[in-house]
């Protein structure tokens, strides 16, 4: 399998994005809120809930203006020119060991032009399958990471997080601790 930033279009990986005092500090905010359990996974929704059945959004979703660490970073990854749309919708995923997401592409009609993803915590390593040749590439998301999906990375590759306790990569056994994912995304206002 080869690196997926080499052979997935419109996918970009910054390695260390935020410090480590960043992460901390991050992880402490997020720390303090509620978390759903509606899933395998624990997860908490700012700007919209995103309806996970139904695979749908819309204002009767909408929670609110992002808290400030979020509306933060959205403006930052907007003003660093990872999105020409400012993020209004904020997933927060916790990945315990063993846990992982089904291959998918984000919802379409649904959101925007880029997906943004921050990892916080733990390494994992993510997996792209192109939806039509089913070709694969994967690519480690280390601790304070940032990952970009545009163009054929947003909409030809479905991204995955095989559900395990380490991944191989590079030669390199990584055992898996807890993990936060940030998913930043702009809603689409005729969904909206």
């Amino acid at each position: 399998m080869i690196d997926a930033e080499l052979t997935v279009p419109g996918l970009r990986y910054i390695a260390a994005y935020l410090t480590l005092e960043e992460q901390a500090a991050l992880a402490a905010v997020i720390d303090e809120q509620p978390w759903l359990t509606d899933l395998k996974r624990r997860v908490q929704h700012y700007g919209y809930r995103y309806n996970y059945t139904g695979r749908t959004v819309d204002m009767s979703m909408f929670l609110g203006p992002l808290p400030t660490w979020a509306s933060r970073l959205a403006h930052q990854l907007h003003h660093d020119g990872y999105t020409p749309e400012l993020p209004d919708q904020v997933i927060v995923n916790e990945y315990q060991p063993g846990q992982g997401i089904s291959s998918h592409i984000d919802c379409v009609p649904c959101f925007g032009d880029t997906i943004l993803s921050i990892s916080l915590l733990s390494a994992c390593s993510m997996l792209f399958t192109h939806s039509r040749s089913q070709a694969q590439s994967s690519l480690c998301l280390e601790p304070g990471s940032l990952l970009a999906m545009q163009g054929e990375a947003r909409y030809a590759w479905k991204h995955s997080i095989p559900a395990r306790k380490s991944d191989m990569y590079n030669d390199q056994k990584i055992l898996r601790s807890r993990r936060l994912s940030l998913t930043f995304r702009t809603v689409i206002r005729s969904t909206a």
